[in-house]
């Protein structure tokens, strides 16, 4: 399969082009850019250099389209809304990483996203595919949204939980927390060094453009319900905490409940349930596919405490969006992903 990325000068892209060059099926023909056409990706990071031999082409869709055979949107929203049905009717497969294709409802893109939204039949065109959910619906389609890194922690957080209809309806609240490469590299007063460092900030609060995709997947397994959803910037380059707390109804025990992730995640290779009392850190999953889950249960309060991490790059983004090609392509969707966490 050839494969093209749009947005390789961007955190997501970077790491699409070092999960995809070490990728057995997927070759990479070409980089585009919308504004440093020309130039090679090691001007931009020296980390690359002599890696890879082909320059940086400007985005022109029926030119992609006859060069690859799948394009990896890294853009930010507002832009693939726009270029993705131009490269499906041009023929070419898409993976969109931006958040312009997850919400099906326009008028709920354009409220939380403050932008234009796609067509409504490219917005229903798109597969949505956190791939421990929806991976029936992915193989031999031609236009997948991948999910953003905040549902992704979030969502297989609270699935199984959700589909067992064990949490009581407007109970949920989230606590999430992220390192600054979820910013991208556009600069900010917020995420400069000085205002970052030794600083723990709350953002977005009750606004995050997440908040919707949340709902939307929450509300398709069976939880009705408004969350409530709060993202704070810690000090850190690369990661995501999510802490989510609930209340239970049902007689149940901390034992039955971890033994409920057991049940939902035992076969999933990319789903790690850690054991009872040990709850994960973001370090143990960086620069990896992997989304670490712990579990705790006060019977004080029948509420129940999910820890998830997930590298927000990676399973947030990058390795999750390969995971998703693989099952498009009819692959092992582990192919290319097999590599563990890097520590410390």
């Amino acid at each position: 399969m050839k494969v093209g990325i749009v947005g390789a000068t961007g955190y997501g892209g970077a790491e699409l082009l070092r999960i995809l060059d070490a990728h057995p099926k997927f070759t990479i023909v070409s980089l585009y850019t919308s504004s440093q056409e020309g130039n090679n990706i090691e001007g931009h990071y020296p980390h690359l250099t002599g890696l890879f031999p082909q320059n940086l082409e400007e985005i022109d869709p029926a030119k992609m389209a006859k060069e690859t055979d799948l394009i990896f949107l890294a853009t930010p929203s507002g832009i693939s809304s726009k270029l993705a049905p131009e490269l499906l009717e041009s023929g070419c497969a898409v993976i969109d990483l931006s958040g312009d294709f997850r919400i099906k409802d326009r008028k709920k893109y354009e409220k939380w996203y403050k932008k234009e939204a796609a067509p409504q039949n490219w917005m229903e065109e798109a597969v949505y595919s956190l791939p421990e959910l929806d991976r029936k619906k992915v193989k031999g389609k031609k236009f997948i949204a991948n999910p953003g890194c905040y549902p992704t922690a979030t969502i297989l957080g609270l699935a199984p939980m959700v589909k067992e209809r064990l949490l009581k309806e407007g109970s949920v609240i989230i606590d999430a927390k992220s390192g600054v490469s979820g910013a991208g590299q556009s600069a900010s007063f917020a995420t400069i060094y000085s205002e970052l460092n030794e600083n723990l900030k709350v953002y977005k609060v009750n606004q995050h453009q997440h908040i919707p995709e949340i709902e939307q997947v929450l509300g398709s397994l069976g939880y009705e319900s408004p969350i409530t959803f709060q993202t704070h910037l810690v000090p850190m380059t690369r990661g995501i905490m999510t802490t989510m707390y609930g209340t239970i109804d049902a007689p149940v025990t901390e034992k039955e409940l971890w033994e409920l992730y057991q049940q939902y995640y035992g076969n999933e290779p990319f789903v790690r349930v850690r054991d009872l009392g040990i709850f994960p850190t973001t370090k143990e999953v960086a620069a990896s596919n992997y989304c670490d889950i712990g579990i705790g249960f006060d019977p004080r309060t029948s509420r129940v405490t999910i820890v998830s991490v997930i590298d927000n790059l990676m399973k947030g983004a990058a390795s999750q969006a390969v995971q998703n090609a693989n099952i498009m392509c009819g692959l092992d969707e582990t192919l290319g992903l097999q590599f563990s966490p890097i520590y410390p």
